[in-house]
């Protein structure tokens, strides 16, 4: 299959699968949910990547105790509730920050099938699809808990699994004078909000 060099090349108006996405070496970052192509925005603002570098530091230093492994933004993460090939996978998104506990989901290509715990750092330009697209995807593939964190309310929700739909397990909210955000699925994890949120 040929390469495509550039977007414009493409139509938006059609679906596409994992094996097409492969023959993209154009620079515009995208994700593909469902087989419809979303672009993301561009390089993401200095505080965003402050946060991310802050949150998985944390998250990895508690993470290595439990043999499970945290990658960050641009990682690939195949979704697809039942594995097939590269043709058949439809899905294909970059999560700020994934942590994957069963490792059998990795290869070299990134990860195949949902991670345990999926952290999106929204914007105004990314809150929607955070809260709506993100969210209903994650939660239909099997994502145990999801985390959104905002850095204009200096906070981090944190949603997890009941009966297989995600329920607010709070508002952790460091203008409000709470310093931590504590996982429901990790109980011993917690996030100190001084450091993620310190600029």
């Amino acid at each position: 299959m040929s390469k495509i060099t550039d977007i414009s090349d493409l139509d938006l108006k059609k679906r596409y699968s994992y094996a097409d996405y492969l023959t993209w070496v154009f620079e515009e970052r995208i994700e593909l949910i469902k087989g419809w192509i979303y672009k993301m925005s561009p390089a993401p603002k200095r505080i965003h990547q402050r946060i991310s570098l802050k949150l998985t530091v944390q998250l990895d230093n508690f993470f290595e105790a439990c043999d499970c492994q945290v990658y960050e933004a641009p990682f690939d993460v195949r979704l697809k509730k039942n594995k097939g090939s590269d043709s058949e996978i439809d899905t294909v998104v970059q999560p700020d920050i994934s942590v994957f506990c069963d490792l059998t989901k990795l290869d070299d290509r990134g990860a195949i099938d949902a991670p345990d715990l999926v952290v999106e750092i929204t914007s105004d330009s990314t809150m929607k699809r955070d809260y709506n697209e993100k969210f209903n995807l994650y939660e239909e593939n099997g994502v145990q808990e999801y985390w959104i964190v905002n850095p204009d309310s200096k906070s981090i929700e944190i949603f997890t699994k009941t009966e297989g739909k995600f329920e607010s397990a709070g508002v952790f909210n460091l203008k409000d004078e709470v310093l931590e955000a504590q996982s429901v699925m990790f109980p011993n994890l917690k996030v100190d909000l001084v450091k993620v949120f310190k600029d």
